[in-house]
């Protein structure tokens, strides 16, 4: 390749694959001498990229990590996707993401060809996020980065935590994996004073710590993370519960209780038995009438529950009800 600067340049988008490369394909991929090879190595370490050496017969090069971040070769979809990741970010539930996410999108957009920009305005212009609940919990940017690596290096890390009923205590654990459901964040880690799994919410976690103990990690009672936190959070107690029996198919009624986020049981020869739970009683009120519209039921809640219930009904029924066009779409 005749120009210098366009060969180091495509020696760096290699490198960048983070594989390990051989010297001899490097030499070919890029149709220069061993020799000219090893200078722009040297070119690419003087700008401050960290690349690892390794010599001999099947020597070779990798790029590694470094003590700051040089300047990154990204092509036209991974730039674009960087882009309208950092926009989204700018609305996520991690505390201070925003403000850092905005400055890193417009360092990004203004480097950013003329068509490059015009697909990322495009995706921002016509992409809206559906936040639910409010604005929700948010967790530490830098809480998050300790536990991902934690994670990652299979670390102990200790935390101070507060639970649901306020009290306070302090873990030690050794974290598998986090898990992101709507706005909340979970930890799934090995608890080692109680020596059980457990899930923990980040965003009440103070101040999430490297213990220096490394672990082996242990064999999780789940399919995935994912599937740990789901049935936590389901067998977690909670002040209200609507347990509605259906009668009708199994087969009609689980579709439905799946969109509900409810529990389905279908004992022998009994209606198919569907539990709603949460911490305030409008969702399994509002659950169960969407139940009730579709099939014939019967409705067994807590008494705060039951009261909501009666109020919503026969707010209903006083209602007049006045039938609106169908809105097009």
């Amino acid at each position: 390749m005749a120009d210098p600067t366009s060969r180091v340049l495509e020696l760096l988008s290699l490198l960048q694959t983070h594989r390990f490369w051989t010297g001899a394909e490097l030499s070919e991929r890029l149709g220069v001498s061993d020799r000219t090879l090893r200078r722009d190595i040297e070119r690419l370490r003087s700008l401050g990229y960290p690349v690892d050496a390794t010599p001999g017969a099947a020597g070779g090069y990798r790029l590694a990590a470094g003590a700051h971040m040089p300047p990154l070769l990204l092509d036209d979809d991974e730039a674009v996707a960087i882009a309208v990741g950092l926009r989204a970010a700018t609305g996520a539930a991690v505390a201070g993401i925003e403000e850092t996410s905005l400055r890193a999108l417009a360092k990004l957009e203004q480097v950013l060809p003329d068509r490059l920009r015009r697909r990322v305005a495009a995706v921002h212009a016509n992409v809206v996020p559906l936040r639910w609940g409010g604005t929700g919990p948010t967790v530490d940017a830098e809480a998050l980065a300790v536990l991902a690596q934690a994670c990652r290096d299979h670390e102990q890390v200790r935390f101070d935590y507060e639970r649901r009923d306020g009290d306070g205590s302090r873990r030690l654990v050794e974290p598998h994996q986090l898990v992101s459901a709507g706005r909340r964040w979970y930890l799934v880690a090995w608890d080692v004073r109680r020596e059980d799994w457990r899930t923990f919410r980040v965003d009440r976690m103070t101040e999430p710590r490297l213990a220096g103990v490394r672990f082996r990690p242990r064999p999780l009672p789940a399919d995935d993370a994912a599937a740990f936190v789901e049935q936590a959070m389901r067998d977690m107690p909670s002040r209200h519960r609507a347990v509605v029996e259906v009668h009708a198919p199994l087969e009609q009624v689980e579709p439905v209780a799946r969109r509900l986020g409810a529990e389905v049981e279908a004992p022998e020869g009994s209606p198919v038995r569907v539990t709603v739970r949460a911490e305030w009683p409008e969702w399994p009120a509002h659950a169960a009438i969407m139940l009730a519209s579709e099939f014939p039921v019967g409705i067994e809640a807590t008494d705060e529950l039951a009261e909501l219930l009666d109020r919503m009904a026969d707010g209903i029924r006083r209602a007049g009800l006045r039938r609106l066009a169908a809105p097009d779409g």
